[in-house]
């Protein structure tokens, strides 16, 4: 994961490229699949993409149950303001941006990358999509409302154009800076030194207004999945880079409504429908893409997907098309 972490480029908060932090989100993503909860807890889980044939990782993604609660979850929220002249007859509608912690208890997916060498064959589709058949698996440990940040703009310097022309100005600290200190440290700063004042857009350079909600060019696809999911963009964007967090009602999800528990007829399946299908409970929760046939209200799987899966005849399994 350190050797991925290296590789995000910049602005990719939940996987910062520094040991001691993964270590330590790897020990409490550990504590959290080992406890049983009926309820959101201030939990995370660490998913990791394995190639079965060498048990390398190429990827990771991760499930926050209730954001927000370690420290204050902060976006900025665009707002207009409308204001009318009669001595003018004119009406004027300005764009602001308002420091909010409005999404403070929702559940988040995230820190979704994969590696260079990995981008394809569906394996992105493979490593989002797990999260959610997570979460309907278990359910009770997630929010009503779910939000996914994307990375913003980041210049061929490493730096935000949009860090510079706003928050740059009250930190000291260059993006890079800001957002290492985060990953490390959390976001108590940014209550201690940004204004809480609205800030209106029009009084940002072009530059940062430009890039205002719009995800970095390695997250188009990201976002494209994540709206084919169910996700929208109300108007949330991150205080860093000024990237789009998007917004879902949990149930609504694409996943969640599509998938349900089947008993495993059979292991012996040659030819079926290409799904995705995951197993088993907390730390034992595992997913990959394989073949299903329906058989009443069972379903029969391939033999390669349940010895990977670890499953035989008589266990449950969770299938949602791709």
């Amino acid at each position: 994961m350190y050797e991925m972490a290296k590789l995000t480029g910049g602005g990719f908060t939940n996987l910062p490229p520094d040991r001691d932090t993964l270590r330590k989100k790897l020990e409490r993503s550990e504590a959290c699949f080992a406890k049983e909860a009926d309820r959101p807890d201030d939990d995370l889980f660490v998913l990791v993409l394995e190639d079965t044939e060498t048990g390398e990782v190429r990827g990771t993604s991760q499930l926050f149950t209730e954001v927000g609660q370690q420290w204050p979850f902060y976006s900025y929220r665009i707002q207009t303001h409308t204001q009318h002249s009669q001595e003018l007859d004119r009406t004027f509608r300005a764009e602001m941006l308002s420091l909010v912690t409005d999404l403070e208890g929702a559940s988040e997916v995230g820190g979704l990358f994969l590696h260079p060498s990995s981008r394809a064959g569906g394996l992105g589709m493979l490593l989002a999509r797990s999260r959610y058949l997570f979460i309907a698996m278990h359910r009770d440990r997630f929010g009503d409302k779910i939000l996914a940040e994307l990375r913003g703009i980041i210049d061929d310097r490493g730096g935000s154009p949009f860090w510079d022309g706003l928050a740059g100005k009250f930190f000291g600290m260059s993006f890079q800076e800001a957002d290492e200190f985060n990953a490390l440290n959390g976001n108590q700063f940014i209550a201690d030194l940004m204004p809480k004042s609205p800030i209106y857009t029009a009084m940002l350079p072009e530059s940062a207004r430009a890039v205002i909600g719009l995800p970095h060019p390695t997250g188009r696809a990201a976002m494209r999945m994540l709206e084919n999911e169910g996700f929208a963009y109300e108007g949330y964007v991150d205080i860093f880079d000024g990237g789009p967090t998007v917004t879902a009602r949990t149930d609504q999800l694409k996943t969640l409504r599509e998938t349900r528990p089947m008993e495993i007829s059979r292991c012996d399946l040659d030819i079926g429908d290409r799904v995705l299908i995951a197993t088993g409970h907390n730390a034992n929760f595992r997913c990959c893409y394989g073949m299903i046939e329906h058989e009443g209200d069972k379903v029969a799987i391939d033999h390669t997907t349940c010895r990977t899966l670890a499953v035989e005849p008589g266990d449950t399994a969770w299938c949602v098309a791709r």
